[in-house]
């Protein structure tokens, strides 16, 4: 990096205190829900977007959209669910099906299916201890309710942010039952091992007599990373949960896949945990869905991702930023992160004046403070996003620059 590179940065950095709002600088300043609002109108208003998430969506359009899809993944004369049968254990099959384990339980949440999964392994390790990165989900997302709920505890292989070596694995001074992989890494920008790397890890845990469980979350669009089928890679772990609506635009719900054994206690648990619902068909129908139409096209957005993420970095930097962090530089699946030397109020507000002024919607999702004057957001390429060029990515990074202070 040039030392003008050095000196811009730290100005900016400096800067972007001054700046975190827009509402500063003699206009009327906003409250934090009108910002939130006018950024949902502006981001929802937006023409062109890489990514359009369901839960921006109107119930309205949820709805036809489910209407619309439903006749073609499911029977929709046969009677309706009732506490976990009929439309609930077809979408259980199919899972289990897809990822080669002998069962599979819906769960009305991912935090719910884990927290079950883990449990039920500490119980039949013997050992109440979980291996796993502090950047996992539970650790970060949950309210400590694996220790207040599970009467598990944690511990970390690893705080480097990626997924543990076998080294790590091997070396770690205390036992543990279970070792939990989220592949991928969301907080450390989506990343995954290789397989060589993956293989070796999960041959450690089972060193250390432990079994390894898999928060698989976004495990749908990782075959193309590995070079590996879905089966092959599940077959790695002892259990595995999947979202349905994280990479396969459902309306929610989870699964948990593993041993049949492991399943059926898991069902025990979930009627514990309140999560045998009455009826969940909306939401498994938008699984079906989900699997059906998206499951497919995650190769694509992954290959397309790679494209988006090299004209961003292009982009951002013909544009005058000199300082600019595409992470990782080659997307392991079709997210990834990208980090700017500005406070997010700043970088928020442009996304928003960029969306609100030209329909382009490039940063749909909300950037995060990083430290003093840092911020990173997510990018996410569906399919929406394949109809950007990398002459369309490079013009609209140049877009949003422009509006940053400079």
């Amino acid at each position: 990096m040039t030392s003008a590179a050095v000196s811009w940065m730290i100005r900016s950095m400096s800067d972007a205190a001054e700046q975190e709002e827009p509402g500063k600088g003699g206009e009327p300043e906003e409250t934090a829900d009108q910002l939130r609002e006018r950024r949902r109108v502006a981001w929802r208003g937006a023409r062109r977007a890489l990514w359009r998430p369901g839960f921006r969506s109107t119930v309205g359009e949820l709805l036809a959209r489910l209407t619309e899809g439903a006749p073609d993944v499911y029977d929709l004369d046969l009677p309706v669910d009732m506490y976990g049968d009929r439309i609930v254990e077809t979408l259980e099959e199919r899972v289990a099906g897809l990822l080669g384990t002998e069962a599979a339980a819906f769960f009305p949440s991912g935090t719910m299916a884990q927290q079950v999964a883990l449990r039920c392994w500490a119980g039949r390790t013997g050992n109440a201890t979980v291996a796993m990165h502090p950047l996992s989900h539970p650790e970060i997302h949950e309210r400590h309710a694996l220790s207040t709920l599970g009467g598990l505890r944690t511990v970390h292989p690893t705080r480097e942010p990626r997924t543990p070596s076998a080294d790590e694995v091997r070396d770690l001074g205390e036992p543990f039952g279970t070792l939990f992989l989220e592949l991928p890494l969301r907080e450390a920008g989506f990343t995954l091992p290789t397989w060589e790397e993956l293989v070796a890890v999960t041959d450690a845990a089972r060193e250390r007599d432990a079994v390894v469980h898999v928060d698989g979350a976004r495990l749908w669009e990782c075959a193309t990373h590995f070079g590996r089928p879905l089966d092959e890679i599940a077959a790695l772990a002892d259990s595995v949960y999947m979202s349905f609506y994280k990479s396969l635009g459902g309306f929610g719900g989870a699964a948990l896949a593993g041993p049949g054994t492991l399943v059926d206690e898991a069902k025990a648990w979930r009627h514990r945990y309140g999560g045998q619902v009455l009826q969940q068909f909306p939401t498994v129908l938008s699984a079906l869905i989900g699997l059906e139409r998206e499951l497919p096209r995650l190769p694509e957005y992954v290959a397309h991702a790679r494209v988006v993420a090299a004209a961003l970095r292009e982009g951002l930097a013909g544009a005058g930023l000199p300082w600019a962090r595409v992470h990782p530089e080659e997307p392991h699946t079709h997210q990834f992160q990208v980090w700017l030397p500005y406070g997010d109020g700043v970088l928020n507000a442009a996304g928003m004046r960029q969306a609100e002024e030209t329909g382009v919607s490039l940063f749909p999702q909300v950037w995060v403070r990083g430290g003093p004057g840092l911020a990173h957001t997510e990018v996410t390429v569906g399919a929406p996003g394949l109809e950007w060029t990398a002459d369309d990515v490079r013009a609209a990074a140049a877009g949003f620059a422009a509006r940053l202070p400079r």
